[in-house]
């Protein structure tokens, strides 16, 4: 499968942005896909780009914090005919393109001042057809307007226009919703792809010696160059490198070489920035999104001078989530000082180095992966998706007395895995019960340590080990029709047995038979054995099949099982969701059945995590989440233990 992939960015302070950028548009390019980088801020030298063309915009840039100013490349502010002549040149390339995938770099969260340039490219996207995919590509942090009123634009730009939010950055270390007002109408969208790592050498092992110091690329850090070398001055006894971005202007740059003492050098930034770090005993800079990349790579301490000009609050975040990982320490910006740096570096020298965290750094590749997965199965990810039967639904019950409730139920798990993981957070996001259905023969350690501190996640038994024993022609079954029942019987209690041994107190007494078939002659036995619990993929015939044994259903599955295995239709999910609900209020024997929403945690692509997240956010926001399994089955505060003989 080969993409057309345009990527448009414009940075305005600094060259950050566009390094990101590059680093996808590399990514893309080395996947196979035609992909054109249109750059609209100040032209910067771009490494390896191999494949990649690059187009470039008549640039704009900003002085300082003046965002809203735009000026030239001879520092004139610019007129309307040069941003029509900048439009002009985005629409041509974007219609000779053609892309399947059109990615914003910020813009709607950022770039207001160019609103109009992006929207056009948008509105111009939209008449393509086919229209591309269109994904926003965002760094982890984000500044967030003062104005209400803003931030609710962003967010409905994102919904008119928009298929999803790649985000670099990986929430285990800054979620998002530490500078954004996430809401759950876009929460769906978003896509952690980890951090954007521009530079993929392999980080050279060398000997920890001496001080290096580096800024961004603009003249922002002439406070920390300057800094620092008063600091020079009175730690005599290592060698410092100073590195100064191409950005601080030759006067200013030939002073700092000028007041540098004899074992300080000063140069401009270099192309072996990351061997000359990743040999350093300690790091002083900004914290900076690659600088931050930077320096989760080569494991170095550092000491972080946060750029917090003109109310700026990106860098301070980051820096704060390094610190409270023992990443790094901070000096507040409006603190700095040759005497303050000097402190902060001989109290880093004295600590041990820290543990390398396990934070995601290969967010290009994985962009393109995403990428890949969600244009696959467009059709599933219509973004106007009608959910007005199963709402118009759920108001009927609502006015007929009718208390409909929701239970989630996720199949084959055996080990804590990324995609185990990333279906508890999803839970976890939504404040949503999940009961997993374990495979006993396979359970590894891995599970019960992953299930320990999660408070609404609970196990059930999966059969014994999902292997079929049907005939070849019949359909797929563990404890069908097809072995003796004492068989079977010994089969699930051993299950039972098994997984108590390993999960303890996460486990509830439920019997999951594989693939959703169990013979009518082993129901009556569950009980005996020690279930309490019955759940298949059916309306349920009656709620006690057996005395003793409550069942309680799944009855809506996102996965096309025998087409594309991806996501089925969205109007099949809204069809039998709507279905399920019109049965509650009809059927006294469904009436107190929770509706049952049945995943398959190992199989998902990008395309039914979507699915998923958008059923569970639109039931959220109408205050409908799903139960805890242990209350689903009347197990709650431990009354499975006790009635188990545990």
């Amino acid at each position: 499968m080969t993409l057309r992939v345009l990527i448009a960015v414009t940075h305005l302070l600094g060259a950050g942005h566009l390094t990101r950028a590059a680093a996808l548009a590399r990514a893309f390019a080395g996947a196979g896909h035609e992909t054109v980088l249109v750059s609209g801020g100040t032209p910067a030298r771009l490494a390896g780009l191999g494949q990649v063309r690059l187009v470039q915009l008549p640039p704009v840039r900003t002085v300082g914090t003046n965002f809203k100013t735009l000026l030239d490349e001879s520092l004139q502010p610019v007129d309307r005919a040069y941003l029509d002549e900048r439009r002009a040149v985005l629409i041509d390339t974007l219609r000779n393109a053609r892309p399947d995938i059109l990615i914003t770099e910020l813009f709607p969260f950022g770039r207001r001042v160019l609103a109009d340039e992006f929207t056009a490219l948008l509105e111009a996207a939209r008449a393509l057809n086919p229209r591309p995919l269109v994904l926003c590509s965002i760094r982890d942090i984000l500044v967030a307007p003062a104005k209400p009123e803003r931030i609710a634009q962003a967010h409905e730009r994102i919904l008119r226009d928009y298929d999803g939010i790649l985000v670099h950055g990986d929430p285990d270390l800054v979620p998002l919703e530490v500078s954004w007002p996430v809401d759950e109408r876009i929460r769906p969208l978003l896509r952690y792809t980890g951090y954007v790592d521009e530079n993929e050498e392999t980080v050279p092992e060398e000997r920890r010696h001496g001080i290096v110091v580096s800024g961004g690329s603009s003249a922002a850090s002439l406070p920390l160059y300057r800094a620092a070398l008063e600091a020079a001055h009175l730690i005599p006894e290592r060698p410092w490198r100073i590195l100064v971005g191409r950005g601080v202007a030759e006067e200013d740059f030939q002073a700092l070489r000028n007041s540098a003492p004899a074992h300080a050098a000063v140069e401009r930034a270099r192309p072996d920035f990351r061997a000359l770090l990743s040999g350093a005993e300690i790091s002083v800079s900004q914290a900076g999104y690659n600088t931050v990349v930077d320096l989760l790579r080569c494991g170095v301490k550092s000491v972080l001078v946060p750029f917090e000009a003109g109310h700026e609050t990106e860098q301070r975040l980051r820096a704060e989530r390094l610190k409270s990982l023992g990443l790094a320490s901070i000096v507040p910006e409006d603190e700095l000082s040759g005497r303050r740096l000097v402190d902060a570096i001989l109290h880093g020298l004295s600590q041990p180095l820290s543990s390398p965290q396990a934070i995601s750094i290969d967010g290009a590749r994985q962009s393109v992966v995403i990428a890949e997965s969600l244009i696959l199965s467009r059709p599933a990810l219509h973004r106007a998706a009608d959910w007005s039967s199963l709402n118009a639904a759920l108001e009927r019950a609502r006015d007929r007395g009718c208390h409909v409730r929701f239970w989630w139920r996720d199949d084959d798990a055996v080990a804590d895995t990324p995609a185990l993981d990333r279906l508890l957070k999803l839970a976890t996001r939504y404040g949503a019960g999940i009961g997993l259905a374990v495979i006993p023969a396979g359970v590894q350690p891995s599970l019960g340590s992953r299930l320990a501190d999660e408070t609404s996640a609970f196990a059930l038994v999966h059969g014994w080990s999902h292997a079929s024993h049907a005939p070849a022609a019949a359909k797929k079954a563990e404890f069908g029709a097809h072995r003796p029942v004492p068989i079977m019987a010994a089969e699930a209690q051993r299950g039972l047995l098994s997984l108590r041994e390993h999960l303890g107190a996460k486990l509830l007494p439920v019997f999951v038979p594989p693939w959703n078939r169990i013979s009518g002659e082993l129901v009556p036995h569950l009980p005996r054995l020690g279930f309490a619990g019955l759940s298949t993929f059916t309306d349920r015939s009656a709620a006690f099949p057996a005395a003793g044994l409550l069942q309680i259903n799944t009855h809506v599955d996102p996965i096309d099982w025998r087409g594309s295995r991806s996501a089925i239709d969205h109007a099949q999910i809204v069809a039998g969701l709507t279905s399920a609900v019109e049965r509650r209020m009809n059927s006294e024997a469904d009436r107190d059945e929770p509706i049952g929403f049945l995943t398959h945690h190992l199989v998902h692509d990008e395309v039914i995590w979507s699915l998923c997240e958008r059923l569970i956010a639109h039931l959220a926001a109408r205050d409908l989440h799903f139960m805890r399994p242990d209350a689903c089955f009347g197990m709650e505060t431990g009354s499975h233990l006790r009635s188990n003989g545990v």
